[in-house]
């Protein structure tokens, strides 16, 4: 979500239980147009909050020349005083924060202890793993990213030079467009699209069909899509991670995402379906 328009665009997402209060959207608008100039940023996006015990995280995104590449993570306590999340998430890292339950604390200093049974040669150990909830926080944000950020198809483009950044051509959908699984793309760096079979190929535009789609994610039903607002508006919201919920406005170049949640999965999911 855009931070320029943070005022009215977290308006379209308050039929979903997405709210913030008037200082903190005042506060967001202030120090965020601090954040914007002292890191460059072309643009700058609300992500989205993570409720924790003590406090919860805000988050926030920039960009600079791409909308995909090096893409920065900050976080802040009061919206006031932010920090750059510079964690460098590792398949080991990301496979020891997958083992953490509970909420989060809103320490980012605490530090979770796992403790597993390792079992060898007939004798079990403990084997202990620690991990600290910035840690936890920069591999949670990542996960959510690859999984659930969406927008709608034809809304950025890929250049030549391999730089994804926004389709000013980009005048919206209609309700008809909208309301399709297949009228929505994962924004994430994609991966194995390479593997697309020719067919699949030949109804593709390059510029702008470069990012997976979601209508081919697994399992079949992990995203809800409704229209609100006499079909103004149209919300999509990641059964994965409750708490996701994207919104496109009819006929009119305005979309977005942002998560309110736990930051935990829905790992019950395939078997709710």
């Amino acid at each position: 979500m855009d931070s320029d328009n943070l005022h009215l665009e977290i308006s379209y997402l308050g039929s979903s239980g997405i709210v913030l209060s008037t200082e903190q959207k005042t506060a967001l608008q202030v120090s965020l147009a601090s954040v914007k100039q002292k890191n460059n940023f072309r643009k700058i996006f609300f992500w989205g909050k993570i409720l924790g015990f003590k406090d919860d995280y805000f988050i926030v995104q920039g960009v600079t020349d791409d909308f995909l590449k090096n893409r920065k993570t900050l976080y802040s306590l009061n919206c006031m005083e932010w920090s750059n999340l510079t964690i460098e998430v590792t398949e080991k890292l990301m496979e020891t924060a997958s083992k953490v339950r509970g909420r989060f604390r809103g320490d980012p200093a605490h530090e979770y202890e796992i403790v597993e049974i390792v079992t060898k040669d007939g004798e079990s150990t403990e084997d202990a793993h620690q991990i600290k909830e910035e840690e936890r926080l920069a591999c949670v944000i990542q996960m959510i990213d690859c999984e659930a950020a969406v927008v709608p198809r034809g809304a950025f483009k890929l250049t030549p030079e391999g730089n994804v950044l926004a389709n000013n051509n980009y005048k919206g959908q209609d309700q008809t467009d909208a309301s399709k699984l297949s009228s929505y793309f994962h924004f994430f760096p994609p991966e194995n699209m390479h593997e697309k079979t020719l067919l699949a190929k030949a109804s593709h535009d390059k510029a702008i069909d470069f990012l997976p789609p979601i209508e081919e994610d697994i399992p079949r039903g992990c995203w809800s899509i409704q229209s609100e607002h006499a079909n103004n508006l149209v919300t999509l919201r990641s059964l994965w991670w409750p708490g996701l919920v994207a919104f496109n406005v009819i006929n009119q170049p305005k979309f977005g995402y942002v998560y309110v949640g736990l930051g935990e999965k829905n790992q019950d999911l395939p078997f709710m379906l």
